[in-house]
């Protein structure tokens, strides 16, 4: 019986001991490894994070570099003693052509006639730069600006839709005819769709003199940007106005002038008394 009782006693220490030694083992291994799987977390998602930012600034910075050339160049600035190119044409400050030259002599024809060098065009073979005084470049500068400021500057054209029936009222036309007149002054197109009255029977032509007499309301102010034409299977006749164009304002004036011209040369001819022969 002591016997029995002393082996289940050695058993369970022997239990006992493994059980520790394996807790001892576990814990120590994840001390190991904890740290490195960390790491690996961690540092995988921040790679592609740093190498997409550097791409993007890369590129960015490329394109602002292009605006920035490209804005120096139209800006008319000097290029200073910092000339690419090896043999560039140079003209001097009275426009004389000096021919193809090295860039060392054009640096010290520079530093004795005091002048600055602008680049002209970059995409001949070679490159055509020109000498000029700083009161040239301010003055040219100056053109320039003026020239931008003298460029009509272009807007996206925009539409206003106008709807309605073939028997509009003349009270209803004539409203619709001031706002299509409002739109046309601030430079907007027009799209016009007249329908046909519904039980009536409309000529042909009635909805073209509709939009003949809309277009004579604002005489020298509007024109047909397309002409009236059917649409929906002939059940209806759209049109485009659009506002005259400076070339066609001018023409239209003068025509108002020949036309004034003539009649008051009719009129003077018709109050001339005759000439009455005396015998």
């Amino acid at each position: 019986m002591a016997a029995l009782f002393l082996r289940r006693l050695t058993l369970q220490a022997i239990k006992t001991e493994n059980n520790c030694i394996a807790r001892c083992l576990e814990k120590h291994f994840l001390q190991k490894t904890a740290p490195a799987q960390l790491s690996v977390t961690v540092s995988v998602p921040r790679l592609p994070s740093l190498i997409h930012a550097k791409a993007f600034s890369v590129a960015e910075d490329a394109q602002d570099k292009k605006n920035k050339k490209k804005k120096t160049e139209t800006a008319l600035t000097s290029t200073g003693r910092k000339i690419s190119e090896r043999i560039i044409q140079v003209f001097d400050e009275k426009g004389n052509d000096l021919g193809s030259m090295h860039r060392a002599d054009v640096i010290k024809l520079m530093d004795k006639r005091d002048l600055k060098l602008i680049k002209r065009n970059a995409c001949t073979e070679p490159p055509v730069y020109q000498l000029m005084t700083g009161l040239q470049i301010h003055e040219e500068r100056m053109r320039l600006r003026e020239q931008d400021k003298a460029k009509p500057k272009t807007r996206p054209t925009l539409t206003k839709e106008l709807t309605f029936s073939s028997n509009i009222g003349q009270h209803d036309l004539d409203t619709k005819s001031k706002q299509i007149q409002q739109w046309i002054e601030k430079n907007y197109q027009v799209q016009i769709t007249i329908k046909k009255g519904k039980n009536v029977e409309d000529p042909e032509n009635k909805m073209e003199a509709i939009f003949n007499q809309i277009l004579q309301t604002m005489p020298g102010i509007a024109t047909f940007s397309s002409k009236p034409q059917a649409v929906k299977g002939g059940r209806a006749v759209m049109c485009v106005l659009r506002h005259l164009s400076t070339k066609e304002e001018n023409m239209y004036r003068e025509a108002q002038e020949t036309q004034k011209g003539d009649i008051l040369n009719k009129e003077n001819r018709n109050d001339r008394p005759p000439d009455v022969l005396h015998q």
